[in-house]
């Protein structure tokens, strides 16, 4: 009978099998994404894409206030502050939010209408407020490593820019701002999401639950996708999401 692992991993090894769920689970490998990158989308599934990502871009700053809600150590609300300041921006100017707007606006929608949360589908929905929920919910350490997702970003933003800005007339500075800027931002983030998941999971039960986190993250990603797919490249859009024609600049 094979023995069953009671001692933690080493920092290494755990890194490693983090590293290994994004290899294999993260959103990169999407035949959405590749559809997307590779300039095969329609104006539409664009439009249907930004409208459904909106709605999980928007609840990032509440995710990380409603993270920041229950840590009692000063010096950790501190720098996961630099989430919300970074998505939400100023109160003028800045922010990822209103740089996603301004994508939204060059693919030929109304921002306000964008804002608005109409449109998104069902699935987006509860995939993304189950999202809200873990992290509100669910021990701080399970919260961190479901951000750790951000370890594989950078790859995926790189590859949104060059492949929008190869295949489709609305891909600008402005337009992919949102992407260019998360390619400084995240990495940031990530180093010290992950320094403190490898820190804090110091039991091999602490790191079970820290990879099953990193797992269910990815999961809400792919599940976002999936609904993308069935809704607008194989025409099956639900009841109440967004139609072509609605919501136009």
């Amino acid at each position: 009978m094979k023995d069953i692992p009671t001692q933690p991993q080493s920092r290494d090894d755990f890194e490693a099998r983090l590293r290994a769920i994004g290899a294999a689970r993260y959103h990169d490998r999407h035949p959405f994404h590749a559809r997307l990158h590779g300039g095969q989308c329609t104006p539409d599934e664009v439009r249907a894409w930004v409208i459904n990502r909106w709605q999980y871009q928007s609840r990032i700053p509440m995710k990380d206030a409603a993270f920041m809600s229950r840590v009692d150590d000063p010096a950790l609300r501190r720098r996961w502050r630099k989430r919300i300041e970074d998505h939400d921006g100023g109160v003028d100017e800045g922010g990822g939010i209103r740089r996603w707007l301004a994508l939204a606006q060059a693919v030929g929608l109304n921002p306000d209408y964008v804002a608005s949360g109409q449109g998104v589908m069902p699935a987006t929905r509860f995939a993304v407020d189950a999202y809200l929920r873990f992290v509100r919910d669910m021990p701080l350490l399970d919260a961190v490593a479901a951000s750790l997702t951000e370890l594989f970003a950078p790859k995926i933003h790189a590859q949104r820019i060059e492949g929008l800005l190869a295949h489709y007339d609305f891909a600008d500075d402005r337009s992919l701002s949102y992407f260019k800027k998360r390619l400084t931002e995240a990495p940031e983030d990530v180093a010290f999401g992950l320094n403190y998941v490898l820190t804090h999971a110091d039991t091999l039960d602490k790191q079970n639950a820290a990879a099953a986190a990193l797992i269910f993250k990815t999961d809400v990603l792919w599940a976002q996708l999936d609904a993308l797919w069935h809704g607008y490249v194989e025409g099956h859009i639900p009841p109440g999401a967004w139609r072509p024609g609605e919501g136009m600049a």
